[in-house]
C-alpha cells in the first residue's frame, strides 16, 4: 500500500549534509558505508525457492519477500559519492515518500496544495520526454524547494530533466542483481542496469535487491518553475531546508 500523511515523520527536520557547497542526497552513499558480501545460497522462504544468505536476519535483511544487499549506514561520514544510492534509504524514501535530497517527508504544504499529490522529478533522456501514467521508477520523489535546486546545481539533472505531479506510488517490485537458479552466478541486464522484476514474478526470490521499484497513477506533467509560481501567489513559501550537518 501507498504511504499516507499520519506517516509520523517530521515536516522539516532531518539533518542536511553538504560537500564542497553541494547538498548531499540523503539517498547517497558515502564512503564510510562499506557494502558487504555475504555468503548467498539456495533457501526456501515462506515456501518458495529463492536465495539466503546463510546469517539472514529476516527483520533486516527481507522486503516484500526480496533479499536486500547488505551496506553499512553512516550518512555524513567520509566522502560522498552524489550519484550513489544507498539502498537501505532509498527504500526508506519510496516507503514514506520522502524527499530523495533532504529525506523529509513529502507530505507537506505543497502536497496538500496541489490536491494531496507528490512531485517526481526525474532525468529526460530525449528532448520532450515526460513522466506517463502507470510507468515504473526507483526514483523517490522531491519536495519543491529541493527539485528547483536539482535542476540548478545537479549535473546529472540539468542536462534535461521532466516532472510530474502524481497521486499514488504503489509498490511495484524491486531491482537488483538476479541470482542464477542452478549456479547461483549473478548477473546485471545491459550496460550493467540492475534487474527488475515486479512482486510475484517468477525470479523475484532470486534478485539480490538494491532498489525499490514503485508504479506511478494519476500523473500529470508538470513545470516545476510555473509550480513555484503558482505556490508563490498562493501565498505559500518556498524554503529550502536549514544548512546544518557536514
Amino acid at each position: 500500500m501507498p504511504a499516507t500523511a499520519d506517516s509520523g515523520l517530521p515536516a522539516r527536520g532531518r539533518v542536511q549534509r553538504y560537500w564542497r557547497g553541494l547538498h548531499v542526497p540523503f539517498i547517497a552513499t558515502w564512503s564510510f558505508e562499506t557494502v558487504f558480501h555475504p555468503q548467498v545460497i539456495r533457501a526456501s522462504y515462506r515456501g518458495v525457492w529463492g536465495i539466503s544468505y546463510t546469517d539472514e536476519l529476516e527483520v533486516a535483511d527481507r522486503r516484500h519477500g526480496a533479499l536486500w544487499v547488505r551496506q553499512a549506514v553512516a550518512r555524513g561520514k567520509g566522502t560522498p559519492a552524489l550519484a550513489g544510492v544507498h539502498p537501505m534509504r532509498q527504500r526508506q524514501a519510496m516507503a514514506h515518500l520522502l524527499c530523495q535530497v533532504c529525506g523529509n517527508s513529502t507530505f507537506d504544504e505543497h502536497w496538500k496544495f496541489w490536491g494531496e499529490r507528490h512531485l517526481f522529478l526525474m532525468r529526460a533522456l530525449d528532448p520532450g520526454q515526460v513522466i506517463s501514467d502507470g510507468e515504473t521508477t526507483d526514483s523517490p520523489p522531491v519536495c519543491l524547494p529541493c527539485a528547483l535546486e536539482s535542476v540548478e546545481a545537479c549535473s546529472h539533472i540539468r542536462q534535461g530533466w521532466t516532472a510530474a505531479l502524481v497521486k499514488n506510488a504503489r509498490p511495484w517490485g524491486v531491482a537488483g542483481v538476479l541470482r542464477d537458479p542452478a549456479t547461483l552466478e549473478p548477473s546485471l541486464g545491459p550496460r550493467k542496469r540492475l534487474i527488475e522484476r515486479p512482486f510475484g514474478h517468477k525470479e523475484y526470490a532470486w534478485i539480490n535487491a538494491a532498489r525499490e521499484l514503485v508504479q506511478l497513477e494519476g500523473v500529470t506533467p508538470v513545470d516545476l518553475h510555473e509550480l513555484a509560481a503558482e505556490a508563490a501567489s498562493a501565498g505559500i513559501k518556498i524554503t529550502a531546508p536549514p544548512a546544518d550537518g557536514c
